[in-house]
């Protein structure tokens, strides 16, 4: 994806890739599957729309981090027993 293209995405899209970027079980390839952009540009993304703070956090806690990544991850959904259950 070039510049034009990051420039074709909307408000909405960007918050979300905010979002998965920020979670930390979401991978890098998840991003790129969805919205066709690469960590490089979920990185200047992240740089635009973040605090310089927010995002030096953001980036430390990212940075060679496995579960990023989805070749090396092992990261697995749980799901508890009770979530399917009726609330009473």
């Amino acid at each position: 994806m070039d510049k034009d293209a990051l420039k074709a995405l909307t408000a909405a899209d960007i918050d979300r890739i905010v979002e998965m970027a920020w979670e930390d079980r979401t991978t890098f390839d998840t991003i790129y599957d969805q919205f066709g952009i690469s960590e490089a540009q979920v990185i200047k993304i992240m740089r635009k729309s973040m605090k310089r703070t927010s995002f030096l956090m953001w980036r430390e806690r990212v940075s060679g981090r496995k579960t990023k990544h989805a070749a090396t991850s092992v990261a697995q959904r749980f799901r508890c027993k009770e979530q399917d259950k009726p609330k009473q």
